[in-house]
């Protein structure tokens, strides 16, 4: 990744600070970006933009300063994303604007704006998707939809804007962060729920951001170069036995 300019949103902890502590130690110019300010344990070497990308003019903004600050982007990571603990009937307006702006509109908005970087000279996109976009989590109706949009609009950039530019999907299962805590804590037996999911994983243990990580790193390297348009589910094996058991939340 020597050289290279990469922006992974929504880099200040989990999944995403992984992220770009791999591509910094990779070799890369990472920018990443939150709606708050840099976080005090930033990764070292990493650039902070406190930037909201469900807004059009801020994931322009973003592009912009990665540009300058070292040249045309090379890869984008969207991995920024929201979760609501709702079904349908419990989630309000305010739940589907909040988790389908950022989760799908600021996708969205980051992709248009690294195409018009990547046209020319090609690129590199890797959308963090989530087994959630295949099989239902309970009580997640508006995250596991978001996700599912994620995944198509995967296909249909790596569709429309190859041979110049690739797009992959990742889909993450249970990495142990503040966000999978959140949905654990939904159960009646939390406890019960996390030993239940643990029995499910074929490799024996939950994931780590680290896992996704190097999945990312793989996607971003020329080793990967045929892989376009394709969602890799990393999940341990999970869902290769059976989906999550809506009876014990």
């Amino acid at each position: 990744m020597d050289n290279h300019t990469a922006i992974v949103t929504g880099g200040s902890r989990g999944i995403g600070r992984a992220i770009v502590a791999r591509l910094v130690a990779d070799g890369a110019n990472v920018v990443t970006c939150g709606r708050g300010p840099a976080p005090d344990d930033l990764v070292e070497g990493a650039v902070w933009v406190q930037a909201d990308v469900s807004m059009t003019a801020d994931a322009d903004r973003l592009i912009h300063e990665a540009n300058t600050r070292f040249g045309r982007v090379t890869l984008l990571v969207n991995n920024a994303g929201v979760q609501v603990e709702k079904t349908v009937a419990e989630s309000n307006d305010d739940d589907w604007n909040l988790v389908m702006n950022v989760n799908c509109k600021g996708v969205f908005n980051m992709c248009r704006a690294a195409l018009s970087d990547m046209a020319e000279e090609g690129g590199n996109i890797i959308n963090i998707g989530s087994i959630s976009g295949m099989v239902a989590d309970p009580s997640m109706a508006l995250y596991n939809a978001s996700k599912a949009f994620v995944h198509g609009l995967t296909r249909s950039i790596a569709v429309d804007h190859g041979p110049a530019v690739r797009c992959n999907a990742i889909r993450p299962g249970w990495i142990m962060t503040e966000m999978a805590e959140d949905g654990f804590a939904l159960a009646n037996d939390p406890d019960k729920a996390m030993a239940d999911a643990l029995a499910r994983h074929p490799v024996g243990r939950m994931g780590k951001p680290e896992d996704i990580a190097n999945m990312v790193a793989w996607l971003a390297s020329d080793q990967s170069a045929y892989v376009s348009g394709t969602c890799f589910t990393v999940d341990g094996g999970m869902t290769a036995a059976s989906p999550l058991n809506p009876g014990l939340f």
